[in-house]
């Protein structure tokens, strides 16, 4: 059986940045996203955690001689699922501080185990006097899966650059996509394999993954854990509180005792399988309240695909449920896009139930406003007088004016609405 060719990912251009500007790189994310296979690509020596047949040998080296496990090889090292022995983080932070060269280590892992070590995303810590980097890997935006033609980019828009484009995908391949999920393995395979893989992932995540955290003990409780994610999966892209789930899973015959509750929520979290969206807190002109509840978010809409049980052509008897998933698939490609840029995306709404569904914030202090629609010209042009409503209520002597304001849709042309909104179809953007 042939090696799969490589497919290229925005990420390798942090990586390759990381390499030449901090000793160390944590790679996070959820598993199966690609974390492995992209950091193999860096290092000339690989320490695999995974097998159970060399982890022992491995963790036992570690334990007698961490200097010796550190130095297993020429640089870059690459810890695969480094949380096997995150004990040794104290000794990578000598290690690094020790040379002071860039390019060390790479860790990998799909878990957060927070009791056992900490750095802080996009920042480092005095973990080796900001030497080591924590960066988030995502699966794969429809650019990188090759479904988006790129036409339209986030920084040309930006920069003021913007040309009328086209795409050829229809409402169908969306519900394709949102099923599909940015899974590096469904890419490039049969329909029946791709939709699969995040079935797959549910499955893994609700039997196993979810009661495998030793920092947080959860009694193994299945139907537990498929309520909840099938409560997630209904209020994704809401800013659902932590009641109105735990009462969604809660029958007349059964309660969800809030600590529980908690933990799986932590558990998903700490697992990279939900990513919430933070709230926007600018400036107004006005004395409206700003609402700063996260709005819910699966790391890859598949998720909450699967859990709900949807399948490509399922999902048109929903499309409330459509839009919401929609909406998440979109937040989740800008999200891959911001991080290569050194953008943030966040949520906007307020006390007159305005809201931007998604704020990219740029690393220059400029912002761009989204609204998300699946529906036609007249939900567009509501969404665009909405963004533009909203941005004239913001300061713009404190935050400057928007870089851009733009709807995301499904239909097939970009272009530039009268008002001055951008009209973008979701497979024409990239970064």
């Amino acid at each position: 059986m042939k090696n799969k060719e490589y497919i290229s990912r925005l990420f390798d251009e942090i990586i390759e940045f990381t390499l030449r500007s901090k000793g160390a790189l944590v790679i996070v994310g959820p598993k199966w996203c690609g974390k492995s296979t992209t950091a193999n690509r860096y290092a000339q020596t690989v320490i695999d955690l995974m097998p159970l047949e060399t982890r022992n040998e491995y963790i036992e080296l570690a334990k007698i001689s961490p200097e010796n496990f550190l130095n297993y090889g020429p640089k870059p090292i690459l810890i695969d699922e480094w949380q096997h022995v995150s004990f040794i983080w104290d000794q990578i932070k000598y290690e690094v501080d020790k040379t002071g060269e860039f390019g060390q280590y790479i860790l990998t892992g799909s878990v957060t185990d927070k009791e056992r070590y900490d750095t802080n995303d996009e920042n480092s810590r005095h973990t080796g006097n900001g030497r080591i980097i924590r960066k988030m890997m995502r699966t794969m935006s429809l650019y990188e899966t090759g479904d988006s033609n790129g036409t339209v980019s986030l920084l040309d828009l930006k920069n003021g650059k913007f040309s009328k484009a086209m795409s050829k995908k229809d409402i169908n391949d969306y519900a394709y996509y949102i099923c599909r999920g940015g899974w590096p393995v469904a890419i490039g395979k049969d329909r029946d394999v791709s939709l699969a893989q995040a079935k797959d992932y549910y499955e893994v995540v609700v039997s196993d993954d979810i009661f495998s955290l030793k920092d947080i003990p959860i009694k193994r409780d299945e139907q537990k854990a498929r309520k909840l994610m099938r409560s997630y999966a209904r209020n994704v892209s809401i800013a659902a509180s932590d009641t109105t789930l735990r009462d969604d899973c809660t029958s007349t015959d059964e309660s969800f005792d809030k600590d529980v509750f908690a933990k799986y929520l932590n558990a998903l979290q700490n697992l990279y399988v939900i990513e919430e969206l933070p709230a926007w807190n600018p400036n107004l002109r006005s004395k409206t309240a700003i609402r700063t509840k996260e709005t819910r978010h699966f790391s890859d809409p598949s998720i909450g695909a699967a859990a709900l049980g949807i399948t490509p052509e399922g999902i048109f008897k929903d499309i409330t449920t459509f839009g919401l998933l929609f909406e998440s698939l979109v937040v989740h490609d800008l999200r891959v896009y911001a991080d290569t840029i050194g953008a943030h995306v966040y949520k906007y709404r307020d006390s007159k139930k305005r809201e931007a569904d998604a704020v990219i914030q740029f690393n220059d202090g400029s912002w761009a406003l989204v609204e998300v629609k699946l529906g036609g010209e007249e939900d567009i042009k509501q969404a665009s007088e909405n963004l533009i409503k909203i941005a004239n209520d913001i300061d713009w002597k404190k935050t400057g004016k928007p870089a851009f304001l733009m709807v995301v849709t499904k239909n097939k042309v970009a272009y530039q609405m009268e008002n001055g909104v951008y009209v973008v179809p979701l497979c024409c953007l990239k970064n």
